[in-house]
């Protein structure tokens, strides 16, 4: 991610970094070097809405989106 150009990949790395120290802090987690990522998704957050005026006394709606990033994390198990 740190060698991607694109400013999304800044933002899903500081996700993931806070969610691997999250993991550090739980006491559910025992090896924190065994973390992998499990699964990633993004679902749509609020939308902030904003008028812009346009000719003839018009209005033009645009719309500023958000999104809610959750990262899974899970932990390899050594079998024995």
């Amino acid at each position: 991610l740190n060698l991607s150009p694109k400013k999304a990949a800044r933002i899903m790395e500081k996700v993931v970094k806070s969610a691997v120290a999250n993991a550090e802090v739980s006491p559910e987690i025992e090896d924190v070097d065994a973390l992998y990522i499990k699964s990633v998704y993004v679902d749509s957050g609020p939308m902030w809405k904003r008028v812009r005026p346009r000719a003839m006394g018009r209005a033009y709606l645009i719309r500023k989106r958000t999104s809610h990033i959750t990262v899974v994390l899970d932990e390899k198990r050594k079998e024995v």
